[in-house]
């Protein structure tokens, strides 16, 4: 661009002191004729910088994802092919779920006899409060046979005094005296059963647990257990689950598949340093890097162009998204030691700018790792943007060059 200008500025330049001679062509005007596109240039040079920064290193990065099993086993298939579009969910290899298969089923097995146990304490628990409620009931009957049989007995113990005074004057039945005594023995040995019925049945329940009879809260308690056992058995069931379904790996986003060497028959692990495909997302960011003085202007929504040697003659359009005020010349090392202050001052490291690609070009492929370079087009100055707009189209033109002999 500028070697543009200063053919256009030679051009007039020869027209009004060569061609035309409307000045003359002396020393003087030789000078300035010199120190005018130096000045002009210069100063339009620096304004461009501030107004419409530019930067030679801007870079297309892509999130890279190490694939790891989740599981340890033998690989069966490798359906994917190696740098083709791949899709979210897509299978990417397989491992042999046959040991994982028969740990599902040894787990429904196991949960099938915990819930067995489950009913069978369930029952328990039922027979074991209707025995409670029987013997409720007995020991009603027993009070009940107490309290009927005691009026009978005093009766009884009545009629043997009558007979007693009766036989002693001479006006009673001794037999009548004899049947009354054997009545009252009868009554009192029914009186004893029953005592000792009820005797027996509250010592059965004395037993109180909880508020509950030993029996019941026995069975509670089993119940308690059993069903511990089987919440166990379903959590083994899916966990087991889990690793059956992590035989089978698929990609984490769309993306590509690089650099894949694993093939069927070898055997993965779930070691963080053992990945076994390496998957590049086609997400990608780009992000400019400037030096600290250059984003005095620049703001969030600034317009921004981007040119890439892997793309040339296009322009890439995109918007600036955010400013990264940090790179790692400001962090400190937690540390025992004073920071170094070295002898010669540090050189100003740059801070990147996050760019978001346009929708117009958001389906153009970028290759992870493109370095190129771009512009920002600021809120100040506008008018002279276009000179920095001319500058990347000629770059990006020049791209078409190889610039080898062989």
């Amino acid at each position: 661009m500028e070697a543009l200008l200063l053919g256009i500025y030679a051009f007039f330049v020869w027209l009004i002191f060569i061609k035309f001679k409307w000045l003359p062509w002396t020393t003087t005007s030789k000078v300035t004729v010199v120190i005018i596109p130096i000045v002009a240039l210069t100063a339009l040079i620096l304004t461009l910088n501030v107004v419409a920064p530019s930067s030679a290193d801007v870079r297309v990065f892509k999130y890279v994802v190490n694939v790891l099993p989740q599981v340890r086993g033998r690989v069966l298939e490798v359906p994917v092919e190696p740098n083709r579009l791949v899709k979210k969910g897509e299978l990417l290899f397989s491992i042999d779920p046959t040991p994982y298969q028969n740990d599902l089923n040894v787990a429904k097995a196991r949960l099938a006899a915990d819930e067995a146990k489950l009913a069978q304490a369930i029952a328990g628990l039922a027979d074991a409060s209707a025995g409670a409620r029987t013997l409720q009931e007995q020991l009603k009957s027993a009070n009940a046979q107490v309290r009927a049989l005691q009026p009978r007995l005093d009766l009884a113990r009545t009629r043997v005094r009558q007979n007693r005074e009766l036989v002693a004057t001479g006006a009673g039945d001794r037999f009548a005296l004899e049947q009354a005594e054997a009545n009252v023995i009868d009554l009192e040995a029914q009186i004893l059963t029953a005592q000792a019925n009820e005797s027996q049945v509250a010592q059965q329940l004395s037993g109180i647990v909880n508020g509950e009879l030993a029996p019941v809260a026995a069975a509670r308690a089993q119940i308690a257990t059993a069903k511990a056992q089987v919440d166990s058995s379903r959590a083994d069931i899916a966990n087991a689950q889990w690793n059956l379904d992590q035989t089978r790996v698929y990609a984490p986003a769309n993306g590509y598949a690089t650099n894949v060497q694993l093939r069927p028959g070898a055997t993965v692990v779930a070691m963080p340093f053992a990945p076994a495909i390496t998957f590049v997302e086609e997400e990608y960011q780009i992000i400019a890097l400037y030096a600290q003085n250059e984003l005095v202007y620049v703001e969030p929504g600034n317009h921004a162009e981007v040119v890439l040697p892997t793309l040339p003659g296009r322009i890439i359009k995109a918007k600036v998204d955010s400013i990264v005020w940090a790179q790692g010349q400001g962090q400190m090392a937690l540390s025992k030691d004073l920071p170094q202050t070295g002898v010669f001052p540090q050189a100003p490291g740059r801070f990147p700018v996050k760019l978001l690609v346009d929708e117009r070009d958001r389906d153009v492929f970028l290759a992870a790792g493109a370095v190129g370079s771009g512009a920002i087009y600021t809120e100040h100055a506008a008018a002279i943007h276009i000179l920095r707009m001319v500058i990347l189209r000629i770059g990006s033109i020049t791209n078409y060059l190889v610039l080898k002999l062989h």
